[in-house]
């Protein structure tokens, strides 16, 4: 497999499906044993891929030709609803359902930290600085974990008994995007003492929010919703300057190109997008799951 673009997309099909990017055509299916698959991420080296599903995190060799996971991580009780690499590829982190954060290298199936936010835990996000793990929760708090000294070092409620729903983090760390189950967008940046101070706040979707995600280039935030479009803000001004609504069904997931210029979309229509982002078309689609797409991962980067 080219290593030069990586994507995949994962669903209710218990299926990975990778993709060449610029034809649409489906170059690997990997089966996801036991359950659907919620959340994909490709690791920086482009290596490997790991899915996370209910309950068990699966780790595959991208250019392997069998099914089977070359690791599966055990520990989590619920479903897994976010994981990310370390920038090095050393080890992962994940959440779930079951209130838990944690921490695995790569090379053992069993985790090697444990954090409890007693409370479902839909998303958890690895800062640039490597050493703290921000987590939202069903319960509504904005958990910082600090890596070094092992321990949850704030909470912030954004918005009393509102769960949230998603985390992204710019490159440089300088905004903090976190999106709220009804819809509400609450935008975060370090004071001198690196305790996040809410900057801004917005109401992206007036249905559920599924997704948030600072574009590499620190200039544009993209939220996803149940009202089937995804939408563009511009962390200048912190104005709409872009709607995308050719999903027929809710949007779940998104992800830039290295260069923020495109972006790939997944949805429970059963199909996953790459979108021109400087004239809002669609230039490619991805059919072939026969269920919901829920996830999607891409690295384009130069190695």
């Amino acid at each position: 497999m080219s290593q030069a673009v990586l994507l995949a997309t994962g669903g209710y099909d218990h299926k990975i499906r990778f993709w060449e990017a610029t034809s649409g055509l489906c170059s690997k299916v990997i089966r996801f044993s036991g359950s659907q698959v919620n959340c994909i991420e490709i690791s920086p080296d482009k290596m490997f891929t790991a899915g996370g599903g209910n309950p068990r995190i699966h780790l595959f060799d991208v250019n392997g030709r069998e099914d089977s996971p070359m690791q599966t991580f055990e520990g989590h009780a619920n479903n897994v609803t976010e994981l990310g690499f370390q920038r090095d590829g050393k080890w992962l982190y994940s959440c779930s359902e079951d209130g838990s954060i944690k921490i695995w290298d790569l090379r053992t199936p069993i985790h090697q930290r444990n954090y409890n936010a007693q409370s479902p835990v839909n998303t958890v996000i690895l800062h640039p600085n490597q050493t703290e793990l921000i987590s939202g929760d069903q319960n509504g708090c904005l958990r910082v974990w600090d890596l070094v000294a092992n321990a949850c070092r704030s909470v912030i409620i954004p918005m009393a008994e509102t769960p949230l729903r998603s985390i992204s983090i710019s490159t440089d760390g300088d905004i903090v995007a976190v999106g709220s189950h009804k819809g509400r967008m609450f935008i975060y940046t370090p004071n001198a003492n690196k305790d996040l101070q809410l900057f801004t706040e917005y109401q992206a979707h007036n249905e559920y929010l599924l997704k948030c995600v600072v574009s590499p280039d620190n200039s544009t935030v993209v939220t996803t919703s149940a009202d089937r479009s995804a939408k563009l803000w511009s962390t200048s001004s912190w104005n709409l300057t872009r709607t995308l609504a050719q999903h027929h069904r809710w949007v779940w997931d998104a992800v830039f190109s290295a260069d923020s210029s495109y972006m790939v979309t997944a949805s429970s229509d059963q199909c996953g997008k790459l979108w021109d982002l400087r004239s809002g078309e669609v230039i490619r689609n991805y059919v072939g799951h026969n269920l919901a797409v829920t996830c999607v991962a891409l690295n384009d980067s130069s190695i």
